[in-house]
């Protein structure tokens, strides 16, 4: 399976392959309002930043995650990250159609993040739609998952506002930032549902 480093770009927004040299940038951005991720995994130091970074870029190498900074076209300010993540390739026989293609066929979008200044803005939306786009209309996958935090209200309201559809609750899940064990509320978006999802949340972003 071959997943190439990308570069997605918007009216608001340009999602660029993470790297180091984003950290002093991502450091900035999180810092503005530390109290916004009390349910999200955020570093707010530079060493722990860069372990973040660091770990991004290993999944990187190993085929199983693409990880971005997110930057702001009016003022090229970085203002938070996101992922592909848990990329995965189906294992099709010989002689199938899609046994040939090269992407992946299904993904998981999360670890995303904004600053305090991002938020109730276009930015969400935008990077939603670009990174969809790309796993539906490029890669072709046959679905995307989400898992938040279930407490996470804010963040279950915008799945569900972009047309993610409420799969249930994973019990203890994943280890929650508060070194608890989580339970993770799961939404998916498949390929029959992408053009409605993809109108959806272009009609979002013209408003």
């Amino acid at each position: 399976m071959t997943i190439e480093d990308v570069v997605l770009s918007g009216a608001h927004l340009r999602l660029e392959p993470l790297a180091h040299t984003h950290i002093p940038a991502l450091v900035a951005a999180a810092g503005r309002d530390p109290a916004l991720y009390r349910w999200s995994a955020v570093p707010v130091s530079a060493v722990d930043m860069g372990h973040y970074v660091d770990k991004a870029l290993e999944w990187r190498a190993a085929g199983t995650a693409l990880a971005f900074a997110t930057r702001r076209l009016a003022d090229a300010a970085v203002i938070g990250s996101t992922r592909f993540f848990d990329i995965e390739r189906w294992a099709w026989p010989a002689g199938h159609p899609r046994a040939a293609r090269a992407g992946p066929d299904t993904c998981e979008i999360g670890y995303t993040w904004l600053a305090a200044d991002a938020l109730r803005t276009a930015a969400n939306t935008e990077s939603k739609l670009l990174m969809l786009t790309h796993a539906f209309e490029t890669w072709a996958v046959q679905r995307v998952c989400f898992h938040t935090d279930v407490r996470n209200e804010r963040s279950r309201a915008a799945l569900g506002r972009i047309g993610a559809q409420f799969e249930g609750v994973l019990r203890s899940h994943r280890l929650g930032v508060d070194l608890l064990p989580r339970d993770s509320a799961r939404y998916s978006i498949i390929a029959a549902q992408w053009p409605e999802v993809k109108r959806r949340l272009q009609g979002l972003l013209a408003r």
